[in-house]
């Protein structure tokens, strides 16, 4: 039944194929029924690969259907993120962000404190180092977050580096769609 609905979903094309058929198993064994709307909202976010706040992911939808409300937008990243399609993201600046998590490769980030850019990346010896360092404290770890806060290649070319009293928090503005 789920391939069936998988076929008529959405798109006109196989494009996230494998991505439908998770959230319509989800949203299924939650009790929910498939709309038009969460549809659509799954769509645009799987062709985004930004970091989206729910408010981007809103506005995105708005410009494709005016009529989903900001709190569907909510509720569907929510059944997004328990069907492991997309994660949370803290990047620094107090709001949480998300992000791809199905079939992407894990990953870290650098935030720049003045322009928002983020800058993914991953490292096998900070892996290494964490596993050394669970193993010493006898600590499992069932997942991790790497934030790096810093300034960007860019912004240092451009002398706009500010100093940050010790110990204070630093600034951050994340770049994203609607930036």
């Amino acid at each position: 039944m789920v391939k069936e609905m998988v076929a008529v979903m959405g798109s006109k094309t196989e494009e996230f194929k494998e991505e439908k058929e998770i959230f319509l198993e989800h949203i299924q064994k939650s009790g929910l029924r498939r709309t038009a709307q969460r549809d659509l909202i799954l769509e645009v976010f799987l062709r985004t690969e930004d970091h989206l706040s729910s408010e981007d992911l809103y506005w995105l939808v708005q410009k494709e259907d005016p009529n989903v409300g900001q709190t569907t937008v909510y509720r569907t990243l929510k059944l997004l993120t328990e069907a492991g399609l997309a994660r949370e993201v803290r990047l620094g600046d107090g709001r949480t962000y998300y992000e791809h998590h199905f079939d992407h490769e894990h990953h870290d980030h650098m935030i720049c404190t003045e322009c928002g850019e983020v800058i993914e990346f991953f490292s096998a010896e900070i892996e290494e180092l964490q596993d050394q360092m669970a193993e010493k404290f006898n600590f499992k770890p069932t997942h991790h977050s790497l934030r790096i806060l810093g300034i960007c290649g860019e912004c240092q070319k451009l002398e706009r580096e500010q100093s940050v009293a010790s110990g204070a928090q630093p600034r951050v503005r994340v770049k994203t769609t609607l930036n």
